[in-house]
């Protein structure tokens, strides 16, 4: 049975150092190479092969985000483990689109660590029940988010826009040729169906689904 050809890609020494020591004891697992950025990560996948690459999100000279998109463009074959301090939803949701195939936090247990490296190594992606939780539930926020705008009128979008490039009512009353009573109707079945206690959370819902830069 073939080992599995691993590379680390983290500016911690310790942390790095700590899953080196944690991995060279597994049989079935060899350590390629190790880099503390993705420039130096991307020079030793030039020269010998790789099949997972364990990386860390915050380095310098390039971050795990850019390392992964090229890593996925330019060597397709080889698998991608984040393991990484950051929880944050749209890092992970970003890094799911670009095809990571699996996420770890740096506090998980090594028998965790081994499986997810297993796993992806047979061809499958590995999350943490955590990192995908947080997924799902901004997936579920986004849909329901595209779900509402579609229910709103063409004319409540336009408002909301106008909104959002904070004209005031007179303003808006004035851009539309409607009446500043209709227009206040408008503002008010917008916080109704977007669920906004004000303008700003108009405006918030405005910018998150791309009506304005």
């Amino acid at each position: 049975m073939s080992k599995i050809k691993i590379l680390i890609a983290d500016d911690h020494t310790m942390f790095l150092q700590g899953i080196i020591s944690l991995l060279e004891q597994e049989p079935n697992i060899e350590i390629t190479g190790k880099a503390i950025n993705g420039l130096e990560a991307l020079e030793i996948i030039g020269q010998q092969p790789v099949d997972l690459v364990i990386l860390d999100i915050s380095m310098p000279e390039m971050d795990g985000i850019e390392l992964s998109k090229i890593l996925k463009k330019k060597y397709p074959a080889i698998r991608i483990l984040v393991v990484s301090t950051h929880s944050n939803v749209s890092i992970i949701s970003r890094l799911i689109r670009i095809g990571v195939n699996g996420y770890l936090l740096k506090n998980a247990e090594k028998a965790e660590l081994l499986e997810a490296i297993n796993t992806i190594a047979n061809g499958e992606n590995y999350f943490s029940e955590e990192t995908e939780e947080k997924h799902l539930s901004n997936n579920l926020r986004i849909e329901k988010q595209v779900s509402t705008l579609t229910e709103l009128s063409s004319r409540e979008k336009e408002i909301l826009v106008l909104i959002a490039h904070e004209y005031n009512t007179a303003e808006i009353a004035e851009k539309t040729f409607i009446s500043l009573n209709t227009v206040n109707t408008h503002r008010k079945n917008l916080l109704s169906k977007l669920n906004a206690k004000n303008t700003a959370g108009l405006v918030k819902y405005a910018v998150e689904n791309g009506l304005v830069d």
